[in-house]
């Protein structure tokens, strides 16, 4: 129990720390947003030790919505990679104390580049703060830590305060989900920023039958589709229903059998989805009523394609 005890404790205390850090937060950060906003060069984050693995994420998370950004270690800064350094970027040290001394070794030669200096840090006194431009107090009273030693309370708030520097960059940029599927264009994500055009199936891979199709063929066509499930289409090709593999049982539950008609035991006015919406909408209609595909209709209300579940979270059954 003193175990689970411990670590309730330190949770509540850094998301204590977090919500403090929100109050308190002021016109430095819009300050420190706007300069970044401006660069024409690249984001250069840069501190040492857990500070720096830190900033590593940061710098992804920026690159990622469209600042491009990346980690500079302060050690090899002073060892030539300072040529790493264009004046049309912008850095940002973090430092808890603001005293870590391979920092303070090479912001002075950063700011005689003419670069704009963004410190993170707990000490607005400190040297750190005093040589940069904007400085943003992280406002850390203690470690989380039993021994008030090791940085967790300090890492959680800095982390924290780059998600809130990327998303206020996104805002002010009016980052949209076609550019950050630019930014993400693989696995999971990639695919569930596509457009549904992009990633639905087409042509003959789309089940259908027609309204006077025998269930015995319409049990062939879903069969043989491997979607679970079969279009109903008109003689002009409109939908106008749906049969699922529970459709066919509740059918056969009910007294149906192997010669009656498709449209005697379809779903009608089933969900739809357009083309051109992103595969995010059609997941939440198929979470929200529970199915599994949707019909794909183009904006004169023509089925286009079909989309599985499988589609959109990448394990697409073929």
């Amino acid at each position: 129990m003193e175990i689970l005890k411990e670590g309730r404790r330190i949770l509540k205390e850094e998301a204590r720390a977090l919500q403090k850090l929100a109050e308190l937060l002021d016109e430095n950060f819009e300050r420190a947003v706007q300069i970044i906003y401006r660069t024409q060069g690249r984001v250069i984050l840069t501190g040492v030790g857990k500070s720096g693995l830190i900033c590593k994420k940061i710098a992804a998370t920026l690159s990622s919505t469209g600042t491009p950004a990346f980690f500079l270690h302060p050690t090899d800064a002073a060892h030539g990679d300072l040529g790493m350094v264009r004046g049309e970027d912008t850095v940002i040290a973090v430092s808890n104390s603001g005293e870590t001394a391979e920092l303070l070794s090479i912001v002075p030669i950063i700011k005689s580049f003419g670069i704009p200096v963004i410190a993170i840090t707990s000490n607005p006194k400190s040297t750190l703060s005093r040589i940069s431009d904007v400085t943003i107090n992280l406002h850390v009273e203690r470690e989380a830590c039993p021994l008030n030693l090791a940085p967790t309370t300090s890492t959680t708030l800095t982390l924290a305060l780059g998600d809130a520097i990327a998303g206020a960059l996104m805002k002010l940029k009016g980052f949209t989900p076609e550019e950050f599927k630019r930014y993400h264009p693989g696995g999971k994500l990639g695919i569930r920023l596509s457009k549904i055009g992009e990633i639905m199936r087409r042509g003959e891979e789309i089940p259908k039958v027609y309204p006077e199709t025998p269930v015995k063929k319409v049990i062939f066509e879903v069969s043989a589709k491997k979607l679970g499930a079969t279009l109903v289409l008109d003689r002009r090709e409109n939908l106008v229903g749906i049969i699922t593999d529970g459709d066919l049982r509740r059918a056969f539950e009910k007294g149906y059998n192997l010669d009656s008609k498709a449209q005697e035991i379809m779903t009608r006015n089933p969900k739809v989805i357009r083309e051109d919406v992103f595969a995010e909408e059609a997941l939440k209609i198929m979470e929200k009523n529970k199915i599994t595909v949707l019909p794909v209709l183009n904006r004169q209300n023509k089925v286009v394609g079909i989309i599985h579940l499988h589609d959109i979270l990448g394990k697409r059954v073929v």
